[in-house]
């Protein structure tokens, strides 16, 4: 007897809630895999197996009750006949037989407990090892944690994709071969562990917020994953930075709706529609910045968190405090010093002291090469240019930032400043 056909109605349907599941979930999915393998290509293989079942057998059977539970429940058994497969021709055949008897014993149903023992939590702890350098720790959890390409993750690096794809391949051999328990650390191990966290998920949610690559400003998946794990690490370890790090992030996706029209176009800060801005997120956002700043340990993340506090209590682009924005910049780049936060320090400065003086400081920053290639400070140059009525100028500056920048709306937005510069 077989099966009724589907109509292509109904396959188009499964597809796009597979596609939805994707997008929502295939992160948990694959970190709970993580945690049932111990063994990150493994896993991999056994999400993509699983989704690739869910297309096959969801328009027959019907989608389940819960899609996360029978894709974990798919990956493993997928992964267990990969592994059958394997244990007769591989090296490590000892350890491939330990898996397999310990995954006969496992039940997958316990990967739904949402609780502090998250799967995600506990992945990127495990990703920020000490035992793995810097770069690969960042690198990793961006891969597997926000899903991110290697060529995404190579671009905000500013390093080639080869080279980013063999930081990846060499910190999961790590972390295989050292046997790296997929745990969160213990209580007196947490705080050497967790600046690594927090510099992870600050990567993470930047990429939400400005997206590297695409057709979208900004990615709401990667941000919301960032805040959600943020306030798990508050919720594990309420240290002053984390708290700082988590009112930042609030603060700045509270703007999200408001960065773009409704053909997804860019909207610069100044030129945004103030009332679109998430109040609920801003009063969060600042409740938590004041409590990170009552702190004695104040750090970069609190710090930015300010900024934006103050950028949220303008009711007016025109009324924020530029003044107490350039004092916060200061302070920040006195204990996180880097070209980045110097460049933000001049656009601060320009709005305060007028755009010659924020041109003279971006000028010297670029004449020293570090952000030759960072298409921003090309576009805060030729903005200031343009401000100050030097139209061929901020045309080149403008041409130069657009040859640098890989995201579409970020593209159209130059383009129509240059438009609007020649006519």
């Amino acid at each position: 007897m077989t099966a009724d056909p589907v109509s292509p109605d109904d396959a188009a349907r499964v597809r796009e809630i597979v596609d939805r599941t994707y997008r929502d979930d295939s992160r948990r999915v694959l970190a709970t895999l993580i945690r049932l393998f111990g063994d990150f290509d493994i896993a991999e293989e056994a999400l993509h197996d699983a989704f690739v079942a869910a297309i096959e057998r969801w328009p027959v059977e019907g989608v389940p009750a819960n899609p996360r539970t029978w894709l974990v429940s798919a990956g493993r058994f997928k992964a267990i006949d990969q592994i059958r497969r394997r244990v007769a021709f591989d090296d490590r055949r000892p350890e491939l037989e330990r898996q397999l008897t310990e995954l006969s014993q496992e039940n997958p149903v316990t990967a739904e407990a949402d609780d502090i023992g998250d799967d995600r939590l506990r992945l990127v702890f495990t990703c920020c090892h000490p035992a793995l350098s810097a770069d690969a720790q960042v690198a990793l959890t961006l891969h597997t944690i926000g899903g991110l390409t290697t060529e995404e993750i190579a671009h905000a690096f500013l390093v080639p994709a080869p080279t980013l794809a063999q930081r990846i391949v060499r910190a999961k051999g790590k972390i295989r071969d050292a046997r790296i328990p997929y745990e969160i650390p213990a209580a007196a191990e947490l705080p050497d562990r967790l600046d690594a966290v927090l510099a992870t998920l600050y990567l993470i949610f930047n990429e939400g917020y400005s997206a590297t690559f695409g057709d979208t400003v900004t990615r709401a998946d990667l941000c919301g994953e960032a805040i959600r794990l943020g306030r798990l690490v508050v919720e594990l370890l309420p240290e002053p930075e984390a708290i700082g790090l988590l009112a930042m992030m609030l603060l700045h996706d509270s703007r999200r709706a408001a960065r773009t029209d409704g053909g997804g176009e860019l909207i610069v800060l100044e030129e945004q529609d103030r009332a679109r801005w998430n109040r609920e997120q801003i009063r969060e956002g600042r409740e938590l910045t004041e409590r990170a700043l009552r702190a004695r340990r104040v750090g970069p993340y609190a710090i930015q968190a300010a900024i934006a506090a103050v950028h949220a209590d303008a009711a007016r682009s025109d009324a924020t405090d530029w003044a107490q924005i350039v004092a916060f910049y200061d302070l920040l780049l006195n204990m996180n010093p880097s070209p980045v936060v110097e460049l933000n320090r001049a656009a601060a400065i320009a709005m305060k002291d007028g755009p010659a003086r924020g041109l003279d400081l971006i000028n010297a920053l670029l004449a020293r090469g570090e952000l030759a290639n960072y298409h921003l400070a090309h576009s805060a140059r030729a903005d200031l240019l343009r401000r100050l009525g030097r139209t061929d100028d901020s045309l080149a500056a403008y041409a130069t930032a657009l040859k640098l920048t890989t995201q579409e709306p970020e593209r159209r937005f130059m383009e129509r400043r240059m438009a609007s510069l020649k006519r």
